[in-house]
């Protein structure tokens, strides 16, 4: 029974010695765990459906759905600044305090006609003449009505009639309509503005436009809704047609794309320029992901599962790249099982056994 035991382990040391030389011949050997450790994921390469795509310079301009323009409603007198150029601002925060003689004859017919307001309620329709009751509400509440129009907030008309407070002096604070990050502040405290004069300009970066110029005809090529990218600083930023001009420009001859850009990321900024990549149809072809091409001595090159846990490099000839993927020209067939992440680390393993390291 020992014999028998003895001769067991010797027959498992054996083979754990086969697969330990196997290992070492071929760094590109794994087993299961150093395939985990790797993170390692096998695909099967199959053919995907790659939009062409037309080229396009473009410039980055902001959202004029997303901006907002910040400015007094009445002609007033810029007191004091409260933001500046660059802030991220609340919708409700405030923005500048301004002082204006139309806001303070308002507010003091405001307090009195409130005053007025409550003597007479208090009474009560029976004490007081239906005319007169009516008169003082009417009163009251188009004095609200013009602080409003004035563009004074709710809260604001009351702190005029809050108790201890009430003041007449024609300050007002000009509020935060939306939320955003101010790009325009042209002004200066002691300025005397004109209704309607922008004094602050508010977009919401998270979006942005691209308008990308093309020849004619290659923009009756394009669709609205069609997908796009922007390459900048080296990345690809997806985004989505949803405008194409109908008048070619009398300058340039071109036409005008607009294309809408998540920019969370705040990759991009209103005057770049950059490149713009629009889909305008789609064709069937072999496709790999991108970290799935590697470059093995100047060849770009893919690598396949050889084994069980045991992989080997196939050099490759590349297409174009779309959308994260890129077209195998040569090389490769359809249903070759490939490795579609961990390339990179089989690469180093490669390069290490090369240069003697274990």
């Amino acid at each position: 029974m020992n014999r028998m035991f003895r001769l067991a382990a010797c027959t498992l040391a054996l083979a754990a010695m086969n697969v330990s030389a196997e290992q070492a011949a071929n760094p590109l050997a794994l087993d299961a765990r150093a395939v985990k450790e790797a993170g390692i994921e096998i695909a099967t390469l199959a053919t995907r459906e790659l939009a062409d795509e037309i080229k396009a310079p473009g410039e980055v301009t902001i959202d004029a759905y997303s901006t907002t323009l910040v400015s007094p409603r009445i002609e007033s007198m810029v007191l004091a600044r409260k933001a500046r150029l660059g802030d991220v601002v609340k919708v409700g925060q405030p923005l500048v305090m301004l002082s204006s003689v139309q806001v303070a004859e308002t507010q003091g017919a405001l307090i009195v006609a409130e005053q007025e307001w409550r003597r007479v309620s208090s009474l009560g329709p029976q004490a007081v003449s239906g005319r007169r009751y009516t008169e003082v509400q009417v009163q009251r509440d188009q004095a609200r009505a013009r602080l409003r129009a004035y563009g004074l907030s709710d809260g604001q008309i009351q702190g005029v009639l809050r108790a201890g407070s009430a003041k007449a002096d024609g300050s007002y604070e000009l509020l935060a309509p939306a939320n955003g990050r101010i790009t325009t502040d042209q002004f200066l405290v002691g300025d005397r503005v004109d209704a309607g004069r922008t004094l602050f300009t508010l977009v919401k970066e998270d979006a942005v436009w691209v308008e990308a110029r093309m020849p004619p005809a290659d923009a009756e090529r394009v669709s609205q809704g069609a997908a796009a990218r922007i390459l900048i600083h080296s990345q690809s930023v997806p985004g989505k047609v949803v405008q194409r001009s109908h008048q070619t420009d009398e300058k340039t001859r071109t036409v005008p794309v607009r294309i809408a850009v998540d920019n969370q990321r705040d990759l991009l900024h209103p005057g770049e320029l950059v490149d713009a990549r629009i889909a305008i149809g789609g064709r069937s072809a072999l496709a790999v992901p991108v970290d799935a091409v590697v470059l093995l001595q100047n060849q770009s090159s893919v690598f396949v599962a050889s084994g069980k846990d045991a992989f080997e490099p196939v050099a490759v000839q590349v297409g174009e790249t779309r959308d994260g993927w890129v077209e195998i020209q040569q090389g490769l067939k359809p249903g070759a099982r490939y490795v579609s992440k961990g390339a990179f680390a089989l690469k180093a393993r490669l390069l290490r056994s090369q240069l003697g390291e274990e």
